[in-house]
């Protein structure tokens, strides 16, 4: 096996760690223990007491230093064919009228039919049986047909406390280290979830850190980017979000950008906020403001801009949500999208 994984029993997805996870492989790890101060307010709770969770040898992340122009290159998420996939989240999709069913390798070919020079493999859509073996014939699809891996997606949530389900989260989170090693993908974007019922926003937080950290002790291993999303929960303001990676301690922290996920007064400053820390970017085509009842097309130059003005170099990955169908309407964004990226 390449890469120096070690190979584990099949993985069946989500919903097998978190009905199994006693069977799972336990990430042994201190876990942290502080008290943390009641603040009047979220923001002052965010920007005053998170740096003082988690210490360790390494400093607290910073703004990405970079210099030179941006370079950012195009790639797709298999998201937006989400309807299509034989498998969705270990269940068999029903099949849509107008189109034949498609697994991961047809998405890669997809991709390398269409000039999309990176493809975003979402974990949801792998069999779910996948396991090391079904990763080296993606990556050698890929190698072949010209296509880089951007990475992957898992639905998990760090906002749980220390016990069996957290366990679990961690187990999940790894075995897809390993099968993103095994793939040459080099990010995975993850999600802070939201407090569970009955748990303050300042717990929600600290387990988040805890549990983000043992994550990124792991992915470092294997050299594997975790960007957390902005994506609603603990994270739906961007204080929150830039508190959480500003306490983590590894060079692989950083933050999944997504541009239509915040759902403010001003998306277009929050995302300007987030920016710095920005390790993978996901386009939508559409934002929706704290308010508004409809949505409202994305203003993709001015999200290129906000990304530029950091010279942030990367994957500019689109992920299309909208529900008209992908297979006309993806090749028609994405040519509005390469004459801008340069």
């Amino acid at each position: 096996m390449s890469l120096g994984v070690v190979e584990r029993p099949p993985i069946r997805g989500r919903k097998h760690f978190l009905s199994n996870s006693q069977n799972l492989l336990i990430v042994s790890a201190r876990h942290r223990s502080h008290r943390l101060n009641l603040m009047n307010t979220r923001r002052h709770f965010l920007t005053t007491s998170l740096s003082a969770l988690g210490a360790s040898a390494l400093p607290a992340i910073e703004p990405i230093k970079r210099s030179g122009p941006s370079k950012m290159e195009l790639g797709v998420a298999a998201y937006g064919f989400r309807e299509y996939f034989e498998w969705s989240r270990d269940k068999k999709n029903k099949p849509k009228a107008g189109h034949a069913q498609i697994t991961i390798l047809d998405f890669v070919n997809w991709c390398a039919d269409n000039g999309v020079p990176g493809a975003e493999l979402t974990s949801y859509f792998f069999p779910p049986e996948t396991d090391a073996a079904y990763c080296e014939k993606v990556r050698a699809l890929a190698d072949k047909r010209g296509v880089r891996i951007t990475g992957s997606a898992i639905g998990n949530t760090y906002t749980n406390p220390p016990g069996e389900k957290r366990d679990a989260e961690l187990a999940y989170t790894k075995n897809w280290v390993d099968f993103c090693a095994i793939m040459g993908a080099p990010h995975i974007r993850v999600f802070a979830g939201a407090a569970p019922k009955g748990m303050s926003l300042e717990d929600g937080v600290k387990n988040c850190i805890e549990t983000y950290q043992m994550a990124l002790d792991y992915s470092a291993t294997k050299k594997i980017y975790l960007g957390i999303e902005n994506h609603g929960g603990i994270v739906a303001e961007p204080e929150q979000l830039i508190a959480i990676i500003k306490a983590a301690k590894s060079e692989y922290a950083g933050i999944n950008f997504d541009s239509g996920n915040f759902h403010t007064e001003d998306p277009y400053a929050d995302l300007a906020k987030i920016a710095p820390y920005t390790v993978n970017v996901q386009l939508k085509v559409d934002i929706k403001r704290k308010g508004a009842k409809e949505n409202e097309p994305s203003d993709i130059p001015r999200v290129i801009k906000i990304l530029r003005d950091v010279q942030y170099s990367g994957w500019f990955t689109l992920e299309y949500e909208r529900s008209d169908d992908p297979f006309v309407s993806i090749p028609k964004v994405v040519a509005e999208i390469r004459p801008l990226l340069g």
